[in-house]
């Protein structure tokens, strides 16, 4: 006996820490945890600090550059050359062998050089800047997209849970009205149609439960994916639908339309910005540029240098002008490619612009008939509610049939579903109206 109830409490504590284990999540928590663990918004940030290395890239190419070198050479052989034997006293048109040079040759040297001027620099440095900015609104934009894939996959999980609420709310209703009628059916004022009618009715909507939990769970998968939430824990939500169903502001369903509210539209201008430094960058490549440089040598020459060799030193300053003439053509053909870039670029947002505009009529309009049609379907609710309390009172009065119960009951329960889903289209539709006016 003391066996069994010490399994009885690992039992219920294993059920409890596991029930402890389940992480429950708000909207806005679940929104918080998708921004901080997304690979995407990860590999956006990335792209941010490669914008950094590419401007201190870039500016690197003006800064004064100098490096230093050792050159040793030891000639176990040395060269020689044919000289006029006469220089020597020899015979005229005669050659003799001279070895000129030493066997150890060590160069060290130092040198440095720098940009005075290049237009292309300039160009170079404004276009680094800008894609560092194209990387900070991608950013932006790729954590808009991640907010509303998580509120997309939020809301499912939110309607399942408001549906079996009030499913579980109506088997509670069939169930007493099911005991009443088994009660009515021993004193003999029912059939025994009446009692297998309400029972029929009561194993449905246990059906739907279970059907609910099932999708549940899959809803529930797609929300995890989407947070980048471990796949292997569970969770659970915690907010509801009132909570959530917040009526659009006036401004967002009359308002002027501002393109720039949208992410994508400004990383379409920093895009423009961009060809146009290109434009600017291929017209540098005509204008001359200017570098200095500067070296030092040392030189140590002997056949020994570790007794008594010869040492001699080079130093030179200078300046190099760089001034293009002729290409070819190909400098004119990369400058024209550039501006046609930049044509198709303006093309691009003009084109957003009509798309952004469709996207803000079309979202308000969808949440005006969202709107109506949560009162429409209410409306129909509170019909239909009032239907079957008046089916219930007759039926209890004995001029009602189970038949008339079990109607007006599946027209409740449809009528229901309807609501919620009429809401959970609200909820979409205030969605896809904050997504269009860029929130």
């Amino acid at each position: 006996m003391r066996n069994n109830f010490m399994m009885l409490l690992l039992l219920l504590f294993s059920i409890s820490a596991s029930a402890q284990n389940i992480k429950s999540f708000s909207l806005d928590e679940a929104i918080t945890y998708a921004l901080s663990n997304s690979l995407d918004i990860k590999n956006a940030q990335i792209g941010i600090a490669d914008a950094d290395q590419l401007i201190n890239e870039n500016r690197a190419f003006g800064l004064p550059t100098v490096s230093a070198g050792l050159d040793y050479s030891y000639y176990f052989k040395i060269p020689v050359s044919l000289v006029p034997a006469e220089f020597f006293g020899g015979m005229a048109g005669e050659f003799a062998e001279v070895a000129f040079g030493t066997k150890n040759n060590l160069t060290a040297n130092i040198s440095a050089q720098s940009l005075i001027f290049d237009y292309s620099y300039l160009t170079a440095l404004k276009a680094a800047r800008a894609a560092k900015n194209y990387a900070l609104e991608d950013r932006y934009r790729t954590e808009m997209m991640v907010k509303n894939q998580v509120r997309q996959a939020y809301l499912p999980s939110l309607i399942l849970e408001e549906s079996k609420k009030t499913l579980q709310k109506n088997i509670s209703n069939i169930e007493r009205l099911f005991f009443e009628t088994k009660e009515m059916y021993k004193s003999g004022f029912v059939e025994q149609l009446d009692v297998d009618r309400l029972e029929l009715s009561l194993a449905n909507l246990q059906t739907e439960v279970d059907n609910l939990d099932r999708q549940k769970e899959l809803a529930y998968n797609v929300l995890k994916f989407t947070m980048n939430y471990p796949m292997d824990q569970a969770i659970s939500i915690s907010d509801n639908i009132d909570r959530l169903l917040v009526n659009a502001e006036a401004a967002d369903l009359e308002g002027e339309i501002n393109y720039s509210s949208r992410p994508e539209y400004r990383v379409s201008q920093v895009g423009k910005t961009l060809q146009e430094l290109n434009v600017d960058y291929m017209k540098s490549t005509y204008y001359p540029s200017l570098a200095g440089f500067a070296q030092y040598q040392q030189v140590g020459q002997g056949d020994n240098l570790f007794k008594n060799p010869n040492w001699s030193d080079v130093g030179i300053v200078g300046l190099k002008l760089n001034v293009p003439i002729y290409s070819g053509g190909a400098k004119k053909a990369k400058l024209n490619r550039a501006k046609l870039d930049l044509e198709k670029a303006n093309n691009q947002i003009k084109s957003l612009e009509r798309v952004i505009w469709m996207e803000i009529g079309n979202a308000r309009i969808a949440y005006n008939n969202a709107l109506q049609r949560v009162a429409d379907q209410q409306k129909n609710l509170d019909l239909a509610q009032r239907i079957y309390d008046t089916t219930q009172i007759k039926y209890k009065e004995g001029v009602g049939s189970s038949l008339e119960i079990t109607q007006a009951e599946q027209a409740l329960f449809q009528s229901q579903q309807n609501v919620i889903q009429a809401r959970y289209e609200l909820l979409l539709a205030k969605v896809d109206l904050d997504k269009a006016l860029g929130k």
